[in-house]
C-alpha cells in the first residue's frame, strides 16, 4: 500500500474517531473500546507511515552518497544563483579552486573574511535554506515568530500588557479619563552557535555528481536545529536564550499524588488551559506544547462523562495540516520539553507567537584540510551562526503546569 493511501486511510479513522467523541450521546460502555481500537489501528498506522519513511529517507541519503544526485552547480545554474554555484564549488575543491574572476564575485555576494582555513560567509541563498529548514526540528520554530536581522547587535523589543485596559462611558460634555499605556521591553539578544565540525569523505568532494552543497547543508541543520530548539524551551537565559518554558508564569502546579503521572488530571489541564487570559486564546492561537511521552500519558485521561479529551488530527486542509487536539486545543510535540517529575514543567499552553526568535542572516563556514582530517581521508567543515530567544510577553500568553514536589 501507498503511503498516501495510509495517510488517507488514517485520517478516515481518525475523522471517525473525531465524531464518535465528540457526539453528544457518548456512551461509555459502548463508545470507548471503539476509541480504543480505532486509537490502536492509527497508532499501527503512524508506525507503518514512519517506518515508509524513514526508508525513503535512507534511500534519499544513500542516493545522495551514492552519486546519483544532481551536479552541484548544477543548482547554481537553475536558479541563476551564481553565489549558490561558487559555494559549491568551494565546498568541493576550495580556496585554490575559485580564480581571481570568481573570488571577486564572492566578495562581492558573499562577504568573505580571512583566515589560514579559508573561511567565508555564505550565500545569502543558502543562508535562507539553512534558516527555513531549521523549522522541522523540535517544534518551537513552527509556532514562534521568527525574525532575522542583518547584524547581530544588542536588541531591545518592546512590551506591552493591555489585557486589562479597557475604555470608559462617558457623560455628554464631559472629559475622558487618562490611561496611559504602559510599555516596557525585553531584551532579545544572538548567540553565537557551532555546528560542530562535519567530516566529509575526498571521495564525495572529487565526485562531480553529488550534490556537495546538500550534504553540507543537511548536517548543518540537523545539528544547529537541535541545539537550538533545545534553548529555545528550557534555555536559562544567562549566557543563552532564555526558553519559553523558563520564561512562561505558573498556571497550575500540581497536587501532591500517589504518582507524578496521576497528579495530571482533567480538572488541572481545564485549569492550566483558563489560567491564559482568553485573549491569548482566541482565534485558536492556542496549543499545547510537551514531549511525546507526556502525551502518552494526556491521552489516558478522561473527562467527567469518561470521554477521552485527546482527539486524533485528520487532515480537510491542505497536506501536513492535521492537528491532534487536547480539549480542542492543537498540540505541539517538542521532546525538549521536560518529563513529569518532581518540580518539572512538564506542559504548556498558550500563544507561543509571542516567544520571538531571531536570526542573523550571515553563516559563516569554515574548511578544513589539515592532516588531522587529511590522514582519515576526509575534508572537515565547520558553520558558525548567531541566533537567539525570548518570550516577549508581560501579560501571560504562555503558562506552564508544574508537577508536584513529591
Amino acid at each position: 500500500m501507498s503511503i498516501q493511501a495510509l495517510r488517507e486511510q488514517r485520517a478516515a479513522k481518525a475523522k471517525a474517531l473525531n465524531e464518535l467523541v465528540t457526539k453528544a450521546d457518548w456512551s461509555p460502555e459502548k463508545d470507548q473500546p471503539i476509541y480504543d481500537s480505532g486509537m490502536a489501528e492509527i497508532d499501527a498506522l503512524d508506525a507503518q507511515i514512519g517506518r515508509i519513511n524513514a526508508v525513503n529517507a535512507k534511500i534519499a541519503d544513500d542516493a545522495l552518497t551514492a552519486q546519483v544526485a544532481e551536479r552541484a552547480d548544477k543548482i547554481g545554474v537553475d536558479n541563476k544563483d551564481e553565489g549558490v554555484r561558487l559555494y559549491a564549488k568551494w565546498l568541493r575543491g576550495g580556496d585554490n579552486a575559485l580564480n581571481a574572476q570568481e573570488w571577486t564575485k564572492i566578495r562581492n555576494t558573499m562577504s568573505t573574511t580571512t583566515g589560514s582555513e579559508g573561511g567565508f560567509t555564505v550565500a545569502t541563498t543558502v543562508a535562507n535554506q539553512v534558516l527555513d529548514a531549521l523549522k522541522a526540528y523540535g517544534g518551537m520554530r513552527s509556532v514562534a515568530e521568527v525574525i532575522r536581522t542583518a547584524q547581530g547587535n544588542s536588541m531591545l523589543f518592546p512590551t506591552s500588557n493591555g489585557v486589562s485596559e479597557e475604555g470608559e462611558l462617558v457623560a455628554q460634555n464631559a472629559s475622558a479619563a487618562d490611561l496611559d499605556v504602559d510599555f516596557g521591553s525585553v531584551a532579545l539578544d544572538v548567540y553565537k552557535y557551532s555546528s560542530k565540525v562535519v567530516a566529509v569523505p575526498i571521495e564525495l568532494l572529487m565526485d562531480s555528481s553529488v550534490d556537495v552543497e546538500a550534504f553540507v547543508r543537511q548536517r548543518l541543520v540537523t545539528r544547529l536545529g537541535r541545539i537550538t530548539n533545545k534553548h529555545f524551551t528550557i534555555g536559562t537565559g544567562s549566557s543563552q536564550p532564555r526558553g519559553v518554558i523558563v520564561g512562561a508564569a505558573v498556571g497550575v502546579t500540581a497536587a501532591n499524588a500517589t504518582s507524578q503521572v496521576s497528579a495530571v488530571t482533567y480538572d488541572s489541564l481545564v485549569d492550566l488551559q483558563h489560567s491564559v487570559d482568553p485573549a491569548y486564546r482566541e482565534g485558536g492561537r492556542g496549543r499545547w506544547m510537551f514531549n511525546d511521552l507526556t502525551l502518552r500519558q494526556l491521552r489516558k485521561v478522561k473527562d467527567g462523562s469518561s470521554r477521552p479529551i485527546f482527539v486524533p488530527g485528520y487532515e480537510s486542509g491542505p497536506p501536513g495540516a492535521a492537528f491532534d487536539t487536547l480539549l480542542g486545543s492543537p498540540i505541539v510535540i517538542n521532546q525538549d520539553v521536560a518529563n513529569m517529575a518532581a518540580n518539572a514543567r512538564s506542559i504548556a499552553f498558550g500563544d507561543f507567537g509571542h516567544y520571538k526568535i531571531r536570526d542573523v542572516l550571515d553563516i559563516s563556514m569554515f574548511r578544513f584540510t589539515d592532516s588531522a582530517y587529511t590522514k582519515k581521508g576526509q575534508i572537515g567543515f565547520l558553520a558558525w551562526m548567531r541566533s537567539g530567544g525570548n518570550l516577549v510577553d508581560v501579560g501571560g500568553a504562555v503558562k506552564v503546569f508544574v508537577n508536584a514536589a513529591t
